[in-house]
């Protein structure tokens, strides 16, 4: 889906909010006590400001529901069911599907451990983010600027992703939220489309967003003092993971086919990008994001790929950036720079003329080059990548006559001119 599509599809009318809606067979005994409970402590704690605690205490259940926008006219809602319903109550809202499913997965990506959670998610989400085998890192990528030792989740970050997951699901889908749980990363996933469109727009805006697919439920999560609503989720957990000097976020965002997915990660996985951030502190949050998909090679838009080059932060020819020379001395990567960029040319041609002496009569071929040369291109050259361009380097050498085709043209022969060439 282009992005005019998108656009499109984020500035129509919003549909009607499925979680405001009534259940007219639902009433308070189907709310779960303790949820209700737990509800009204964080009620108190959000509007502990403006209205005292003690009126709050002596509000009946109903007018407590009625100011958290739980129920109206006297009837519950859906969100009330999703946020404050005893498992059972699941019922009144049928086919709606509420239910977290924690997986664990080994290195090998064999789920090892499974548990599904229901409502009352208010309640749940203790639970679910209890399973994480958080552990404690003593080898930080920070060094000194670290404390001893820290967690690998950020506890904000990882309770912040799976509250997102719930309050921006879309319950007409049927679908359950996802938590994939790796030896390195947390994986959340929920359906629905990304309302901002991109990761981009999302840190870019300023203020909330203009509406919400699950208004009143974002609301009710609000008042429980699960989600605030001025936008900051987001840009604060990869903030998060900047202040970490851990890889940025993967958001998975499939508007077509509606499901959203995001990956965090509890490791560093390059160590240049990580010295990037320590060294440069004056980096923008969007510089950051654009830099952390060049350490993962992924794709970059030209106009950010522009922007980096400008700033003489990235070199190389779309889709193979990699980390400038300029950058690799300041942080002392000269080794790794040179593993990502690759050999020059003219280094390559040695190798290849080197390779033609040793095989001598017997010349060689192109798959004894790749044999070769596959380690001395950069690293994130594909297979076909590295053959095309031993082809073209094969045919540019033969054409100055430092090698030439074997009488039966399969492989190649070295030349007095290229015996020269390799001992000047």
């Amino acid at each position: 889906m282009n992005q005019a599509k998108q656009d499109a599809i984020r500035q129509q009318p919003p549909i009607p909010d499925w979680t405001a809606q009534l259940v007219p067979n639902a009433t308070i005994n189907d709310l779960d006590e303790l949820a209700v409970a737990t509800a009204k402590v964080m009620f108190k704690k959000v509007h502990s400001s403006s209205i005292p605690a003690e009126e709050i205490d002596a509000w009946t259940t109903e007018e407590f529901l009625a100011n958290s926008m739980m129920m109206r006219d006297g009837q519950i809602t859906r969100a009330a069911i999703l946020l404050l319903g005893k498992p059972l109550s699941i019922q009144k809202i049928h086919p709606a599907v509420a239910q977290i499913t924690w997986t664990w997965e080994d290195e090998e990506g064999i789920v090892q451990d499974y548990e599904h959670f229901s409502i009352p998610f208010i309640l749940t989400v203790d639970k679910v983010l209890g399973k994480i085998r958080n552990k404690t890192m003593r080898e930080l990528p920070g060094g000194t600027l670290f404390p001893d030792t820290m967690k690998q989740y950020d506890e904000y970050t990882i309770r912040e992703a799976l509250h997102n997951a719930i309050a921006h699901q879309d319950y007409t889908l049927q679908q359950r939220i996802v938590f994939v749980e790796g030896p390195s990363t947390l994986y959340y996933g929920n359906g629905g489309s990304f309302i901002p469109g991109t990761i981009e727009n999302a840190l870019e805006h300023k203020g909330p967003q203009f509406h919400y697919r699950n208004e009143c439920l974002c609301r009710g999560m609000v008042n429980f003092n699960m989600i605030d609503t001025v936008g900051r989720g987001i840009k604060k957990i990869y903030t998060e993971q900047r202040n970490r000097f851990f890889p940025m976020p993967d958001y998975d965002i499939d508007n077509e086919h509606r499901t959203v997915g995001v990956t965090i990660y509890g490791k560093m996985i390059d160590e240049k990008y990580t010295n990037l951030l320590k060294t440069n502190s004056s980096l923008s949050l969007k510089e950051c994001l654009w830099l952390d998909a060049v350490q993962k090679h992924h794709p970059i838009t030209k106009e950010a790929a522009k922007h980096l080059y400008e700033k003489g932060l990235i070199e190389g020819r779309a889709p193979h950036y990699t980390i400038s020379l300029k950058v690799a001395k300041l942080t002392n990567q000269i080794g790794h720079y040179t593993k990502e960029k690759g050999l020059a040319e003219n280094s390559i041609q040695k190798l290849l003329l080197q390779l033609a002496h040793n095989a001598g009569e017997l010349g060689f071929q192109r798959k004894d080059a790749f044999e070769t040369l596959q380690h001395v291109f950069p690293a994130n050259n594909t297979r076909d990548e590295k053959l095309r361009k031993i082809g073209r380097l094969l045919v540019n050498m033969a054409k100055d006559k430092l090698i030439v085709k074997s009488s039966n043209g399969k492989k190649w022969l070295i030349t007095e001119i290229g015996e020269k060439e390799l001992y000047s």
